[in-house]
This record gives structure tokens, sequence and C-alpha cells, in this order.
């Protein structure tokens, strides 16, 4: 068995990817891949990777089951990432003007961490921003609870995505 380097050093602990891969019982390119996609958060220290444990562990736990409010917002993320990819220009500035207004609504606390996450997805490459608002990751899932994408679609849009909830929850529990 292999000990685990960190055990005694909490939540905070930074790992190397090494270590990363051997809690996973991965590879240690699969842990440099997943930092590299932005599937999992990590600082650098150096010219080296640190992962927080706490988010090592969420990752690991990343593949719970949806909650069906979760499921909600994954569908309602795929037609909005139709949108974005419609009309990159109109989505991202509707989305840019909303998240100003949410930053003035919730100047502090947690979601201030969201907003700023947002802001860097909204100004940079098209793929990442796709890949955050489709992504069944924990980190994904956290950012669409504070989605600038508010007004995006119509409300039969918004209501034809929601009738298929109950459908997706059932396929997901098979």
């Amino acid at each position: 068995m292999i000990a685990d380097p960190s055990a005694s050093a909490g939540a905070d602990a930074l790992l190397t990817t090494g270590e990363a891969a051997r809690i996973l019982g991965t590879s240690r390119q699969h842990i440099v891949d997943l930092c590299t996609a932005g599937e999992l958060a990590f600082t650098t220290v150096g010219k080296h990777r640190r992962i927080r444990r706490e988010d090592l562990e969420s990752l690991r736990d990343s593949g719970v089951r949806m909650t069906r409010d979760q499921v909600r917002s994954l569908l309602l993320a795929y037609a909005v990432a139709g949108h974005v990819v419609a009309d990159p220009e109109s989505s991202l500035a509707l989305a840019r003007r909303n998240l100003e207004r949410m930053r003035v609504t919730a100047s502090r606390g947690a979601a201030r961490v969201w907003f700023e996450e947002w802001s860097k997805l909204l100004d940079g490459p098209l793929t990442d921003l796709l890949r955050a608002l489709t992504s069944h990751s924990v980190r994904s899932r956290e950012l669409r609870q504070n989605s600038p994408f508010a007004g995006i679609l119509a409300e039969d849009e918004r209501r034809s995505v929601l009738a298929v909830v109950p459908m997706a929850r059932m396929k997901e529990s098979h």
C-alpha cells in the first residue's frame, strides 16, 4: 500500500501532481491533463503545479450522481452553449452586462469567486467557456449556479429544456 504523504496535513495541504496521481490511482500525466483542461484547480510554486487536497477530493467526489437542480442547470447550459456557438458576440455581451449587475448586487461573499471565474471565461477562449458550461465537474456545477447567461434563452426554449429534465434524470440513474 502506498502511503498518502499529506494525510496528516489537512484539507489545505498542497500536493504535487505525483502525489495527487497516487491518491486517485491514476497517472501523473492524467493529473496534469486535468489541470490543463481546467477540471482540477492548481497553483504554481516555481515552475511546478501544486494541488490542494480539498480540490482533489472534490474532483474524486464529482462522480456522485447529480441532483435534480444540477441536471436542470446542465441541460439549460447545453441550450445556452448552442446560443453562444451560434452568436458569440451577442451572447458574450449579454453575459458581461449580467455579470456586472450581479457584481453590484452581490459584492461580497463566495459568489465573488465565481464572478471572477466567469469574467475570465468570458474573456478567454470560447472552447474554455463551452467546456465550463457543459462539464459535469464540481467546478462547473458551482459555476452554473451563478451563471451570467440569464435572458439568453427565450421562454419557450427554457420551458422545452425544463420539460426533458425528468427524462434526463431517469436515464441518468440507469
